[in-house]
């Protein structure tokens, strides 16, 4: 197991936050998505303006708890994990990747638990994340931490109306 330390992010860590998100989400999802949704994701999940101010806002803003980053042995940022509780005992996970090499060593459990007791403390009783794609890459880890589907997603309005729902919504008890 891969030791990580988790802390709450600080303004000098927004750059690699956005690049470490985008290169997870390029990893993960560019086969699954293609390359314009892809592009979509990166662009709206990993813009390094809106990173420096989530950052700036953590508890300022209403259900936002901020940023996580964990860092490894040798102080580099491999992790990011992103969450609030936007409704009175439901706590959402917004972003959590791992940078690819680091993965399978620990540092996204230790990320999922310092947001879950986050939001433990804002009186979540539950959590949940939505997934990207159906087939998502990260659905097993998810699983074996206790997240279940909730419901599937109905297609966005801008999708075509033919056009199959796309994303997975899960749940777990906290």
């Amino acid at each position: 197991m891969q030791l990580a330390d988790v802390r709450a992010a600080e303004a000098a860590d927004a750059t690699t936050i956005s690049r470490l998100l985008a290169e997870a989400i390029r990893d993960s999802y560019s086969e699954i998505l293609g390359e314009i949704p892809t592009r979509r994701l990166v662009s709206t999940q990993c813009a390094l303006p809106r990173i420096r101010a989530e950052i700036e806002i953590p508890g300022g803003a209403p259900g936002w708890l901020g940023w996580l980053v964990a860092t490894g042995p040798d102080g580099a940022l491999i992790g990011v994990a992103a969450g609030g509780v936007p409704v009175p005992g439901e706590g959402e996970l917004y972003a959590l990747a791992v940078c690819p090499d680091s993965r399978r060593g620990g540092v996204g459990s230790a990320l999922l638990e310092a947001a879950s007791k986050r939001m433990r403390a804002f009186g979540a009783t539950e959590q949940r994340v939505t997934l990207p794609a159906d087939r998502d890459p990260s659905l097993s880890f998810y699983e074996h931490v206790g997240f279940a589907p909730l419901a599937p997603l109905a297609p966005s309005a801008t999708r075509a109306a033919t056009a199959p729902p796309t994303g997975t919504r899960l749940n777990r008890p906290l």
